[in-house]
């Protein structure tokens, strides 16, 4: 992946993904434009007149069927000649959307790409486009769909992971993510979008005491997915607080070859994806961070920062108990279970919060790592460009 670089990427705050939320009055396309437009106030004219926009999405119908890579292409005023690609890959659309860019660059296929993604669940609700294989039951068992929620649950038990680590967590994301919001460094890529101008999920009122005092939520799901268990039933750990808010956003970066006349923020290192045994489902993103830390030749020791997807509670619980990174370098702005998951914006904008991250450290190298339901990871590695 040697010369791949990203010269800029930036974020939309993450707005309650309902009718009063902070972005739902905007289309999924003017979202992904504002930030086309931020990235060509930064960059000029290398970021105006890309020769692709790659865009993760995950519920392509509605307000985001019809190509929305194309629709936000359209909108976003770029060339005719820019190629446009929507990609979805679940949670990790994102990253995906970035590491096709990336790919894209490094082969000379392409010389400048705009990448990243956008989820309006104001709008397209999860599970909106009503795909068959969220209900069939004539698939093998194995095969068949489990809501991510319930799959935590299932992970939980399996790795026999407590309820007071997933409160440990959650609480620790909330109070990260609410001094974060006064850490400009933290936020120096997250740009305004409409009338939002920070986080609008976070809950910075939550307390030991009202995770301890929360109910598992989700416990039903089991008998109404007792196929795709195969009968299988385990104990309901997770509350609403140990899951990600629903919620809209957008992220993109600005990715090229060097020599662009621009000063790049970060090299990329290495990137990889992995499947994973949908039956551990939120489990392919460790196996796709243990592939891009061996493409990379690093350890995970020497990541300054980590961007470490809360898909739910137990990845992130499950993640510093087993791989025990320094905790201080993980998510060090809050995650996924304070600030909300766009899903298929969600790469991209981890992937803004990890450069943030690297510059007000001055760090070196950073990993951002994203996981989904039925076997989905992604993760990249990057090298801060000293400037």
């Amino acid at each position: 992946m040697a010369d791949v670089h990203i010269y800029d990427a930036v974020r939309t705050p993450r707005g309650k993904a309902r009718p009063d939320g902070g972005l739902a009055a905007l289309s999924p396309q003017e979202l992904v434009r504002q930030q086309a437009a931020a990235l060509a106030a930064r960059c000029g004219n290398i970021a105006s007149a890309p020769d692709a926009l790659l865009l993760g999405c995950v519920t392509q119908s509605g307000t985001q069927g019809g190509h929305i890579a194309m629709l936000a292409k359209l909108h976003a005023g770029l060339p005719d000649a820019c190629a446009a690609h929507s990609v979805n890959n679940y949670c990790a659309s994102g990253l995906s959307a970035i590491g096709q860019a990336v790919a894209k660059v490094a082969s000379g296929e392409i010389g400048v790409a705009l990448a990243g993604g956008v989820e309006s669940m104001s709008s397209a609700p999860f599970l909106g486009d009503r795909a068959g294989f969220y209900t069939n039951d004539e698939l093998p068992p194995r095969a068949r769909f489990v809501p991510p929620v319930l799959a935590a649950d299932r992970l939980a038990n399996a790795e026999g992971i407590t309820r007071a680590e997933l409160d440990a967590v959650a609480l620790a994301s909330q109070q990260k993510a609410a001094t974060a919001e006064h850490d400009p460094a933290l936020q120096a890529s997250r740009i305004a979008t409409g009338a939002l101008t920070g986080e609008e999920c976070i809950r910075p009122q939550t307390s030991a005491e009202s995770l301890a005092a929360a109910p598992a939520a989700f416990g039903e799901l089991q008998a109404q997915y007792a196929g795709a268990l195969e009968g299988a039933t385990f104990e309901p750990l997770h509350a609403v607080a140990h899951a990600p808010p629903i919620c809209d956003g957008a992220g993109l970066a600005l990715i090229g070859y060097g020599g662009l006349g621009l000063a790049p923020r970060a090299r990329v290192v290495a990137f990889a994806e992995s499947g994973g045994d949908p039956a551990a489902s939120l489990t392919a993103g460790f196996a796709a961070m243990d592939k891009v830390l061996t493409r990379a030749g690093l350890s995970l020791a020497e990541m300054d920062r980590i961007e470490f997807m809360e898909a739910f509670a137990v990845t992130i619980a499950k993640f510093l108990r087993d791989r025990a990174p320094d905790p201080a370098r993980v998510n060090v702005g809050g995650g996924h279970l304070a600030k909300g998951h766009p899903m298929g914006a969600s790469g991209a904008i981890l992937t803004s919060s990890l450069l943030d991250a690297l510059d007000a450290a001055g760090g070196k190298y950073g990993l951002v790592v994203l996981t989904g339901a039925m076997g989905v990871g992604a993760a990249m590695i990057v090298e801060r460009e000293a400037g």
